[in-house]
């Protein structure tokens, strides 16, 4: 109540300070004019006795005794001051004076205009008299010659009395208009205020949640359609309201029905909301609190370093407590925060090992028996007279020279995955590459293939492990020969910023788009019956990809079938 009040009383004040202003006003204006109006009056009575005096004056101005004892008869008779001077200035009579003992008149500014002809008027203090006078002076002419000047004048004492008293009728008139005015005025304050407060009572409902509130005055203004606005911006809240709740509902359903973790981030770091399989990461609350207090890695504020900086979607594999989460970060940017996807890969990861340890596993026991059996297969080839068991000798050794390899590559993929430290050197790839061009120089001329390497002329050397970039080109080269029957085989080297971009193009057979997605996974061969016939693993690309991934680098892929096939690979430089 006490901020209805204050708006009514702000009414109610705005009108009286603005009446007040204006009755102020007023009573000035009206007190000046009517002071002034006054004074006119009083100067045009006193021009009207200099005139009708000025014909009897002539009669007397060669008599200065008779001419004063006139004007003093005709003052007492009028009760005006008259006042005769010639034109040097000199009193010649006065109606209250004696003129011999009176100062000389000639610069008073009323006897100056009356010199010059005018009619002159001044109030100033009298110092004969003592009192302020009202003085008003007019030429005495004969025959258009001016020949002295007469001048009256009234006390401004019985004037000003005059003006206070009808200062103070004023007042108190305006005083009662004023007052008249603030009862009218609270009258219509009421009136305005009544229905404000009551908006203001139903808008303190409705922040309080109470959306149900209306509110009707049966008026019909401009308040009224307030009120009606009023009333249908609730109902419009109300289903906005609604609306916004089932959906938070709906929200918070789904955020509890992932089995995955849930995490959403400001960007000063705060953690603002989680869901329950958060317990996967941890068991403390996070929930107003800035994660780097529950989540002590340097890997994972990396990334939410990386996803504030760049503003970008992406995905990283974590191990946090014993355990491997596929993060999935995004980035909000209506609201400028951070959406983390915790997918436990614990599992998958374990599998992940198992299987590469049994892979390294068998690697190394079937080596053994497998370069044992090549053996003794060569040898039974050397000694066999009879092509038919010489053919049966011959199918044996191929498919055994084609596992040895396996058990190869698979050791060397092996040995890649367990992203050892790799031992850099400055290393001049122009050079590199010519020395593995001359491994398969002969299977190239079979073909008839050409062979380019076209470089920058001021390429640097690279800094990188020789032998995994020697096994890296040899597989490209290798792969390039295999699904090119005629044409040319090229290898671009190239600088761009802090990259060095290495592209390996062939002419050969193509590739589909849909084999792309597969085409580094170990064993994935797109052609199977050509990879026989040629003796492939199905690990070459694998091998590459992952002496790629070793220098952290990039590698893709463009193909066209029938047009060829081409490998991009960029190598950081630092």
């Amino acid at each position: 109540m006490k901020k209805q009040s204050s708006f009514f009383s702000k009414i109610i004040s705005s009108f009286a300070i603005t009446i007040l202003i204006l009755m102020l006003f007023i009573y000035g204006i009206s007190s000046a004019i009517i002071k002034r109006h006054y004074k006119s009056t009083l100067t045009q009575n006193l021009i009207n006795v200099n005139k009708s005096i000025s014909y009897k004056i002539q009669d007397y101005f060669s008599n200065a005794e008779k001419l004063d004892s006139f004007i003093k008869d005709f003052g007492n008779q009028i009760n005006t001051r008259i006042t005769i001077i010639s034109l040097d200035g000199l009193v010649l009579a006065d109606s209250d004076k004696d003129p011999k003992q009176m100062e000389n008149h000639k610069y008073r500014p009323e006897i100056e205009k009356a010199i010059n002809g005018e009619t002159g008027s001044s109030t100033r203090y009298s110092k004969t008299l003592k009192t302020e006078m009202l003085y008003v002076a007019i030429p005495l002419q004969n025959d258009n010659q001016i020949y002295g000047i007469v001048r009256s004048s009234l006390y401004m004492n019985d004037v000003t009395f005059l003006i206070n008293d009808l200062r103070k009728n004023l007042l108190m008139f305006s005083t009662f208009i004023f007052l008249l005015s603030i009862i009218i005025s609270a009258i219509l304050s009421k009136n305005i205020s009544k229905p404000v407060e009551l908006l203001i009572e139903a808008a303190k409902q409705v922040s309080k949640g109470n959306f149900n509130t209306k509110v009707f005055l049966g008026r019909n203004d401009d308040i009224n359609i307030l009120a009606e606005s009023f009333n249908e911006m609730t109902e419009e809240i109300q289903n906005l309201f609604q609306k916004i709740k089932r959906e938070k509902e709906s929200l918070n359903c789904i955020i509890s029905s992932l089995d995955e973790a849930l995490m959403v981030i400001n960007i000063d770091g705060k953690v603002i909301l989680t869901n329950d399989n958060i317990k996967k990461i941890t068991t403390k609350e996070m929930t107003n609190r800035p994660f780097w207090e529950i989540i002590r890695d340097e890997n994972f504020e990396k990334f939410i370093t990386k996803i504030k900086n760049e503003k970008i979607n992406f995905s990283e594999e974590w191990n946090w407590d014993n355990k491997y989460f596929l993060c999935s970060f995004g980035y909000a940017h209506l609201k400028n925060e951070i959406v983390i996807v915790f997918h436990d890969i614990t599992k998958k990861k374990e599998m992940e090992i198992i299987k590469k340890e049994f892979v390294s596993n068998v690697s190394h026991e079937l080596r053994t028996p497998l370069t044992a059996i090549k053996g003794f297969v060569e040898t039974l080839i050397e000694e066999e007279k009879q092509e038919d068991k010489l053919h049966y000798l011959q199918i044996i050794d191929k498919n055994t020279n084609r596992l040895i390899n396996i058990v190869k590559d698979l050791l060397i993929l092996s040995n890649l995955e367990e992203k050892i430290q790799i031992e850099k050197e400055p290393i001049n790839l122009e050079e590199l590459i010519k020395e593995q061009h001359k491994v398969f120089e002969r299977k190239m001329n079979e073909k008839s293939l050409k062979f380019n390497i076209i470089s920058d002329k001021n390429l640097s050397d690279f800094s990188g492990e020789r032998f995994r970039l020697e096994q890296m080109f040899i597989n490209l080269l290798d792969n390039a020969i295999k699904y090119t029957d005629n044409g040319k085989i090229n290898i671009y080297l190239s600088e761009k910023r802090n990259n060095v971009e290495i592209i390996v193009e062939d002419s050969g057979i193509g590739i589909k788009d849909n084999h792309f997605p597969r085409l580094f996974e170990r064993f994935y061969v797109v052609d199977k019956s050509r990879s026989r016939k040629i003796g492939g693993t199905g690990l070459g690309l694998s091998i590459v990809k992952h002496i790629v991934l070793l220098h952290d680098g990039n590698i893709q892929v463009e193909s066209k079938v029938g047009k060829g096939t081409k490998f991009i690979i960029n190598l950081p430089k630092v």
